[in-house]
């Protein structure tokens, strides 16, 4: 079992929703597995979360998103000019894929990369999520105007999902430092 079992049962289902979705997206993250993961037995599933999979996974995603939003604003916090604080980040995620030896990534992009058509609840609950996420990057950028910095925002964000794929597949965080050695430049051409 890989979640910490001093919690309490319904925090150890949300713990290893969020473990699963790291590491195989949606279709990993099924009910069975979940119950396997956090060690709660399987009918207290249905009792914390009487709407099944759907709600389970929306609340982990939930609690996910407000942790990488902690994540990412500790990181670009470390710095004060935009090309460092762009290095400081890719080089946060480039550790935790280092530190997850590769075997899990963003849960929001695994999800999101499960989606099915019947599941718009669920993609509305990530779009959330990334939105979220480019608006804390965007705080920590000024380059004169909201759109602009949002929009710098956004491509940081959008880099920093497929460094997670290529992460992956590569095992091995280049693909953050490359991207940081690269948009750090850019930040600083942007000002």
């Amino acid at each position: 079992m890989n979640v910490d079992t001093g919690v309490g049962s319904r925090d150890r289902m949300i713990e290893a929703a969020i473990v699963l979705m790291r590491g195989s997206g949606l279709s990993g993250a099924g009910i069975n597995e979940i119950v396997r993961e956090s060690g709660a037995p399987k009918g207290s599933i249905y009792h914390f979360f009487p709407n099944g999979k759907l709600q389970i996974v929306t609340e982990a995603l939930e609690v996910y998103s407000r942790r990488i939003e902690s994540f990412i604003d500790e990181a670009l916090a470390t710095e004060t000019r935009p090309p460092d604080k762009v290095q400081a980040l890719f080089e946060a995620f480039a550790q935790r894929a280092e530190d997850a030896d590769f075997r899990r990534s963003c849960a929001v992009g695994a999800v999101t990369l499960d989606l099915g058509e019947d599941l718009e609840t669920l993609r509305t609950v990530l779009a959330t999520c990334l939105s979220e996420w480019v608006a804390s990057i965007a705080r920590h950028f000024d380059f004169g105007d909201a759109s602009r910095s949002e929009s710098f925002a956004g491509l940081l964000l959008t880099t920093v999902e497929g460094a997670h794929i290529r992460a992956r597949a590569e095992r091995s965080a280049q693909a953050f430092r490359d991207a940081g050695a690269w948009l750090a430049t850019l930040a600083g051409d942007a000002r």
